[in-house]
């Protein structure tokens, strides 16, 4: 038995909460911009009336305005986005209990188990697309089909406000024609390859075959492969279910020219991340540091640690010697993320080696947990480290 799978994406979501808030601009051409005292002058989202002008995401406001120049440029309110973004979940977890975020304005559900009460998934994507417009007062486009890469594809076909059946039936028609990079998984730099094989469509990429995908990408070409001809057999993850990493990034208002500067906003990240592999009953056993430089150039590093942890002190020192050791600050930094990666679960075992202060690094183990159990119980910002009291970042999920 086929499952019936929706994906639910919020239509111009920056744009439409910010008309939820002031329905004034719901007849304006409007563009969520960043600051440009903070170097972050760009439209990071639009309403449809500015997208008819041709305003795009990531162009400078002054394009935009140039475009459009009755373009209204409202600043971005990440805490509203988060809180209406629950808002429509809370929607979402009548109708199954299998929701996956995708980004703040996406999710997929597996709605296969809800099919007896509710309908079949035309139906039950009705339901939902209604409930969120009378409910929220924003607009929702969902794919339907019968797993997530197909599911997503039709979310897409038709916005603002629409939805879109993909079938074991008329999948071929309706996908195949599609440009290659409409296929989840398809970026800039793995479509400019794909063009150089001749393959422009995702029909192309069924028709090219296993081996020749595999040969070229690899595994991600075999699952380029079996996407295209509608086999993505990738479960719908809940928020329970446990990740495989866990990153965040951050971009900074002014750049950092040395290991002091950037120590706070290291700290800070890790103790996001180590909240989160707390919460999941996880433990750390690589990190990865990624940074861009001031005329955009991005490194990366990794390396192990001595044991598994969630300390996030441990990981926030191994993720400065990285940078240290392998950058030194020798050009300005723009951007840092930090990745958790070989994540271990509590009762595996590991490894250790005969060079580390086990004793220390328990101790560390044992604070850090009655910090995380405090600010569970009173907030996040109840007990906070000196060296971060002033780092305001706005940090992402990676």
């Amino acid at each position: 038995m086929d499952r019936t799978i929706l994906h639910c994406d919020l239509n111009n979501f920056f744009a439409s909460v910010a008309v939820l808030d002031n329905p004034t601009l719901k007849n304006c051409p409007l563009a969520v911009t960043g600051s440009v005292e903070e170097r972050h002058g760009i439209v990071l989202a639009k309403n449809e009336l500015a997208k008819s002008y041709g305003v795009a995401t990531a162009e400078a406001i002054w394009q935009a305005k140039r475009k459009c120049p009755e373009l209204v440029c409202v600043p971005p309110n990440y805490h509203r986005y988060n809180e209406v973004s629950m808002a429509v979940r809370d929607i979402y977890l009548r109708f199954s209990d299998a929701v996956e975020p995708f980004g703040i304005d996406e999710c997929w559900l597996d709605v296969t188990g809800s099919r007896l009460l509710f309908g079949n998934g035309m139906e039950i994507a009705e339901q939902i697309r209604a409930a969120v417009k009378r409910e929220i007062g924003v607009t929702v486009s969902i794919g339907v089909s019968f797993n997530k890469v197909f599911a997503k594809l039709g979310s897409d076909l038709k916005k603002p406000d629409g939805i879109t059946e993909i079938s074991r039936e008329n999948f071929k028609e309706k996908v195949w024609p599609l440009p290659a990079n409409a296929l989840l998984g398809v970026g800039r730099s793995t479509k400019n390859q794909l063009d150089s094989l001749g393959i422009f469509t995702i029909g192309d990429i069924a028709a090219a075959g296993c081996d020749v995908l595999k040969n070229r990408f690899g595994k991600m070409g075999e699952q380029l492969y079996l996407s295209a001809c509608g086999e993505d057999s990738s479960p719908v993850a809940t928020e329970e279910s446990a990740p495989k990493s866990v990153g965040r990034t951050t971009t900074l208002s002014s750049d950092l020219h040395s290991a002091e500067e950037a120590w706070p906003v290291v700290l800070s990240l890790s103790e996001n991340i180590s909240e989160t592999l707390r919460r999941h009953g996880l433990y750390c056993g690589a990190v990865q540091a990624h940074i861009r430089t001031f005329d955009l150039n991005v490194k990366e590093f990794q390396a192990a640690l001595p044991a598994p942890t969630q300390s996030s002190m441990v990981m926030a020192e191994k993720c400065m010697e990285l940078i240290e050791n392998n950058f030194g600050f020798s050009v300005p930094l723009r951007s840092i993320g930090f990745r958790a990666i070989n994540l271990k679960d509590a009762a595996a075992p590991y490894q250790t080696d005969i060079f580390t202060d086990f004793h220390e690094a328990e101790s560390r183990e044992e604070v850090e947990d009655k910090i995380f159990e405090i600010r569970q119980k009173y907030g996040k910002d109840s007990i906070v480290r000196g060296t971060t009291v002033n780092t305001h970042i706005h940090d992402r999920d990676e």
